[in-house]
């Protein structure tokens, strides 16, 4: 596990959100990864709740000025990052000053999904990649939680699939309850899916883009599926217990009992022949 690279993309971490309970399980992740000796980078979206003065958010113009392209739209990224307070881990906040405005996270002050939620997710997808790539951060896994996170792992084995430093990276995906919505995305994604080439047997799993679509096609696209939850809901039990790939369970009570219970799961995995 020494020196192995994981890139773990989350809805949020603890301290900076803590709406639900898998918000907590990556941070511990990635703790417990760094524990283990792994080398850990950390993203999220910078939503407009977040206080960046109190949680000590700052830019790096470095990895700043990238135009992201969603759709046809140009969108520049701005990346800022923090350290977790008597933690050694950074977390690398996706952001944009043009785009992507109010105090909300999914949804807006009246309980609706914010109009440009699939913007975001598509712009936060490709967004981690670029920084990973400008960093030339070879990740050996790239791990996802949320449904915001979901087209992460379509972006990586299409869009991305032809991409030198990405050419050895596994999937990593966790089931967790997250928050509910109706319907489907405020915008259908599939007109942006075929802008970036992507391919309609490729994305098929992700409409209707309702919400257990989305963890329906992240699920697709992982080389290891997890269960992140003590009682995960039957939909999502669904998907975990039909998936074909590899599969495995981790959640808080079991990272309570054992801090450093991922890191030993991770080398089960590598000894079944995965990059080796």
């Amino acid at each position: 596990m020494k020196d192995r690279r994981f890139l773990i993309a989350s809805t949020g971490f603890v301290p900076y959100l803590d709406n639900y309970p898998y918000m907590e399980l990556a941070f511990r992740l990635a703790k417990s990864l760094h524990l283990a000796g792994a080398q850990v980078r950390m993203f999220m979206p910078k939503f407009g709740v977040i206080n960046e003065r109190k949680l000590q958010l700052h830019e790096v113009i470095r990895l700043s000025g990238v135009n992201i392209v969603v759709d046809d739209e140009d969108i520049p990224l701005t990346i800022k990052v923090s350290s977790i307070p008597k933690e050694r881990m950074q977390v690398y906040f996706i952001d944009s000053l043009e785009n992507f405005h109010g105090k909300m996270i999914w949804k807006d002050e009246n309980g609706n999904l914010r109009p440009d939620l699939t913007d975001f997710m598509l712009f936060f997808a490709k967004s981690t990649v670029e920084t990973a790539k400008k960093l030339n951060w070879n990740a050996d896994y790239i791990i996802n939680l949320g449904w915001f996170t979901s087209f992460l792992p379509l972006y990586l084995k299409t869009y991305y699939k032809d991409e030198p430093l990405l050419s050895n990276t596994e999937t990593i995906h966790i089931l967790v309850n997250d928050e509910p919505y109706k319907g489907e995305l405020p915008v259908d994604p599939e007109k942006k899916f075929v802008f970036d080439d992507i391919l309609p047997e490729e994305y098929q799993y992700y409409l209707p883009s309702e919400r257990i679509n989305l963890f329906r096609g992240a699920s697709q696209y992982a080389d290891l599926l997890i269960n992140g939850e003590e009682d995960l809901e039957s939909d999502l039990k669904q998907i975990y217990d039909s998936g074909t790939q590899l599969k495995g369970k981790i959640n808080l009570s079991m990272l309570n009992e054992n801090p450093r219970i991922f890191g030993e799961i991770m080398k089960q995995f590598q000894t079944l022949g995965h990059n080796d």
